[in-house]
């Protein structure tokens, strides 16, 4: 995966890809949503509760984050800031992940306590590692480059994702004298060794590359810089537009992500079933995520978010009608085919359109959005889970999310177009 043709520094921010899809799938989406709901339940606490409490909690980890983005995004792109921001939030990350495997498994609050602080880690780093896009490579690069971080870390995360499957599904039948309880958790420790010992290449060789001069006072010149930002909002319409349109159809790609496990157990699939359908969807996830880059190369980035949106559309639709274990495996095929095409043109378009020595800042807008809509759409979920009782009423309320933003991004203009006319002094909207 990692060719030749990639320079050391791009080869080295894809591998960050690899060292934390790990906690993508693992923490996020696979084996601590059943552990949870496991918990939970032995607790008393009704499936479409306990779903619900999963929902908020996700609603509160990305709401902090949302608030804390784009004033740490403008500080730092003060020069030597921007890699102090991203190492706080990893070690805030892997350590509440390490944390989890010594939580007792019948507190499922203190579990979503500590998964809020493994959530804020998380994605707060991924917040500065998406931004350092813009200093590792070309703009004509960066639909290869993201999309080829995004297959790399579908590639990656299956290796402990399936190290996890088998110590879980073989303490299950007997074979190895360990409880469940004891493989999830191990299943932890191993998310955060791997994502540990990955990220180091990040940490050696990608370096900040644009940056403001630091300045007296860089906290208060970091809030005059934000206002004036949005003083002259008129002049990166583009990229505001872009924000909005991403805004909503991010909302169900990432509500999808989160609460499959969830969805699939209040559906009654077994664990291990859920789990094996997780682990193939990662594998069929890599080549798409990869194919989708190229085909941006031939197409454009825009042309092939719009067929995204389409499929998960249909995702949307199809969820309202699930039944069987069949179907499930249909529409985690579906997911499959572009929910990393999505994210990685979705992270370059933006990059695309932001002026590099303002990357964080504008990043920080960037999970501002996608975290404000990473509140919705999993409030959305619960709501509609805890007053009809069923939740594909939830996901199939998704649809009018991503047709919003299919429509506010056949607006947004070509990035070459935007830089130029900002390059120009043109503020017309």
């Amino acid at each position: 995966m990692l060719m030749k043709s990639f320079s050391k520094e791009e080869n080295s921010w894809m591998f960050y890809d690899w060292a934390n899809s790990a906690y993508s799938i693992i923490i996020s989406t696979a084996v601590f949503p059943l552990f949870y709901k496991a918990a939970a339940t032995n607790a008393g606490v009704s499936a479409s509760d306990s779903t619900a409490y999963l929902g908020y909690t996700i609603a509160i980890a990305t709401f902090i984050l949302a608030m804390l983005g784009p004033i740490l995004g403008t500080i730092a792109d003060y020069r030597g800031f921007k890699k102090k921001f991203f190492t706080f939030f990893f070690g805030l990350g892997i350590t509440a992940t390490a944390v989890l495997a010594f939580i007792p498994s019948d507190q499922w609050l203190i579990l979503l306590i500590c998964y809020t602080f493994a959530a804020v880690g998380s994605a707060g780093a991924n917040v500065f590692y998406d931004a350092f896009l813009t200093d590792v490579t070309s703009d004509e690069r960066m639909n290869r480059v993201s999309a080829r971080g995004f297959g790399l870390g579908y590639i990656g995360s299956t290796i402990p994702f399936l190290i996890s499957i088998a110590i879980i599904v073989l303490s299950q039948s007997g074979t190895i004298p360990l409880s469940t309880t004891i493989a999830s958790k191990i299943a932890f420790l191993i998310t955060a060794l791997w994502w540990g010992l990955f990220a180091i290449p990040m940490f050696k060789n990608v370096h900040q590359r644009y940056y403001i001069e630091p300045e007296p006072k860089p906290v208060v010149n970091s809030f005059k810089r934000l206002g004036k930002t949005f003083k002259e909002i008129k002049k990166y319409r583009a990229l505001f537009l872009f924000l909005l349109a991403y805004f909503f159809y991010i909302d169900g790609v990432g509500t999808i992500i989160t609460m499959s496990t969830a969805y699939g157990s209040d559906l009654g699939i077994s664990s291990t079933s859920l789990l094996i359908i997780l682990f193939v969807t990662q594998v069929v996830a890599a080549p798409f995520a990869i194919l989708y880059g190229r085909l941006s190369e031939k197409f454009t980035g825009k042309k092939m978010l719009y067929v995204g949106i389409i499929i998960y559309i249909f995702v949307c639709i199809y969820a309202y009608f699930l039944e069987t274990t069949l179907d499930f495996w249909i529409l985690a095929m579906l997911v499959a085919t572009s929910q990393g095409g999505i994210q990685a043109l979705s992270r370059s378009y933006f990059a695309k359109l932001v002026p590099k020595q303002n990357s964080n800042e504008f990043f920080g807008f960037y999970n501002i959005f996608g975290k404000f809509a990473s509140i919705m759409g999993p409030l959305l979920v619960a709501v509609t889970a805890q007053v009809t009782g069923d939740s594909s009423t939830g996901v199939f309320s998704l649809v009018i999310l991503f047709i919003i933003g299919i429509i506010i991004l056949s607006r947004v203009p070509d990035p070459k177009q935007h830089l130029a006319s900002i390059d120009a002094g043109n503020l017309k909207m």
